[in-house]
Parts: C-alpha cells; structure tokens; sequence
C-alpha cells in the first residue's frame, strides 16, 4: 500500500517542495541522536531528537532559527546537541541494518516501533 509522508515546519505549518520532500524522505531512517541536518534545495532544517531531545523536528527555510531557539529553550540545559552551529550537512544515512533490527528488536526509540 503506498504510504505519503507529511512533513509540515513546527512554526508555520507549510510543507515542502517534492525536491526537499524527496531529501526529507531521505533522512527518515536515519540513526542520528541529538543532531541538526539541513534538507536541501528549500534550505529546511531536521532536529533528529531521540530520547531525551523528544521527536524530530522540522523547520522550513524562513524559521530554521526559530526551531533552533525553541529546541535551545526546551533541551539547552540537557547537552550541547542543541546549541550546534551550522552548516549540517546530510552525509547519508548513519547506522546499519544490523543496528536497525536490533533496535526494533528492543522496541527502542531509534528503530521503527516494534510489532
């Protein structure tokens, strides 16, 4: 069944262009804690939370610095993750399949939920 996955910026509420949807897309599987990373080409912004940096986030072009201030504000006082300094590159996907499946099988919150 096909799936379409709704990305909406945390501060307006407006989705992205099908280029930056497509990189966003990307991202989804990605083992990162605590980390920013942009999306281009619409300059959007993802927060990969986890833990106790909650959800991840998004941020289109025009409100990356408002994500980054409430992300400060909220978990400032819990580590340095989210005072990080741009530019955040996308350098692929970080973690393996084998990481994946172990995390599913923990039902932890960095794999896709369990059954």
């Amino acid at each position: 069944m096909p799936v379409t996955v709704l990305f909406t910026c945390e501060i307006c509420g407006s989705q992205p262009d099908p280029d930056t949807q497509l990189a966003l897309e990307h991202q989804l599987l990605d083992l990162r804690h605590g980390e920013y990373v942009d999306a281009d080409p619409g300059r959007w912004l993802t927060w990969h939370g986890r833990g106790m940096y909650g959800p991840q986030r998004y941020a289109c072009g025009a409100h990356r610095g408002e994500l980054k201030a409430l992300l400060r504000e909220h978990y400032g006082t819990l580590g340095w993750h989210p005072w990080a300094r741009g530019p955040h590159p996308w350098a692929g996907r970080r973690g393996t399949d084998r990481a994946r499946r172990f995390a599913r099988s923990l039902r932890s919150t960095l794999g896709a939920p369990g059954p």
